[in-house]
């Protein structure tokens, strides 16, 4: 089901499949009704960025109450990769879009958790419903805190209200 383009809502592009599992996994035991929409996977890093540019700077400037999550693999050089896409993002957007993802791959949290990447998601999403960051404070989430932090302002309102 797609989103409601008049009334706020965020959109998900995931870099891969495992990203996608997390995304879906953010969904499950939720009711965003028409607030919350998954694309297809994009197929690495540059893509999401390519994907973002090419068909959705338009539509954001078109759609006022759209939020964009760009899901992605930070592998290993979390500073420099949200810098590089950072810089791809129109300014006049930036304040609506938000960069988060494993500091290496989905498939690392995986393994060091012991959880499927879908139950992973399912407990992003109620730590975010619930204001914590127990889950969010992994060694391999925690370079998100400034990120999620500026999405939980955002989107709490209207995506966990």
């Amino acid at each position: 089901m797609s989103v409601n383009n008049y009334l706020p809502h965020v959109i998900v592009l995931p870099e891969d499949d495992d990203n996608r599992q997390l995304a879906n996994g953010f969904t499950i035991g939720t009711h965003f009704q028409r607030r919350l929409q998954i694309l297809p996977v994009a197929g690495g890093w540059l893509k999401v960025v390519r994907q973002f540019q090419q068909s959705h700077v338009n539509r954001m400037r078109e759609f006022c109450e759209r939020r964009f999550v760009l899901l992605l693999d930070f592998d290993g050089d979390e500073f420099q990769r949200r810098n590089d896409i950072e810089a791809e993002i129109p300014e006049d957007l930036r304040s609506r879009v938000f960069l988060l993802g494993v500091a290496k791959e989905p498939k690392d949290l995986r393994a060091e958790s012991g959880q499927k990447l879908e139950a992973i998601g399912e407990t992003l999403a109620r730590e975010c419903a619930e204001n914590e960051a127990k889950f969010w404070n992994h060694p391999l989430l925690q370079h998100n805190e400034l990120e999620l932090e500026r999405l939980r302002a955002d989107v709490h309102p209207f995506l966990f209200s």
